[in-house]
């Protein structure tokens, strides 16, 4: 699959990836309970409670599953409702949707495009200019300082 991840010029790129895919021992294995239940179990961490909500630094979310580039700290913005929220990711590709009927309701789930991990659900009362209001959970990511983006790199990014 055509996914966007970063060169070790820490240059987002377009490079062929491997879907990830591990078995719940795998993943309950790496990630820390919290963590599984969320971005594996399609949980939703409590509101106002997330370690990211109120990080402000420039940078880059990334899975916490698979280390793929989602958000960017430029289209972060505040909600107010309890979650980080962005108005798009930082590439189309890097995230699929769902639809979610869980719980007597009708979402858009998001999913990272590479391992399938959950990061929360997609809604129509965002900023401009994309209007969205993508609501993640903190336990379904990374956050990488923009001076270390480079750390990020891919290896089927090449150069």
């Amino acid at each position: 699959m055509r996914l966007s991840v970063f060169n070790r010029a820490g240059q987002l790129v377009t490079a062929e990836l491997p879907r990830v895919v591990k078995s719940d021992a795998e993943w309950r294995r790496q990630l820390t309970p919290a963590q599984f239940t969320v971005a594996r179990g399609k949980g939703t961490e409590r509101p106002f409670c997330g370690t990211l909500l109120d990080n402000k630094r420039d940078g880059v979310y990334t899975c916490i599953c698979c280390a793929l580039p989602l958000f960017s700290a430029s289209g972060k913005f505040h909600s107010g409702t309890g979650w980080p929220s962005f108005f798009q990711p930082i590439a189309p590709e890097n995230v699929r949707t769902e639809t979610d009927r869980a719980y007597g309701m009708v979402r858009t789930e998001i999913l990272c495009a590479r391992c399938d991990g959950h990061l929360g659900h997609v809604f129509e009362d965002g900023p401009r200019p994309t209007g969205l209001r993508y609501c993640v959970n903190s336990e379904s990511l990374a956050f990488t300082d923009a001076a270390q983006v480079a750390s990020l790199a891919d290896p089927a990014a090449g150069e």
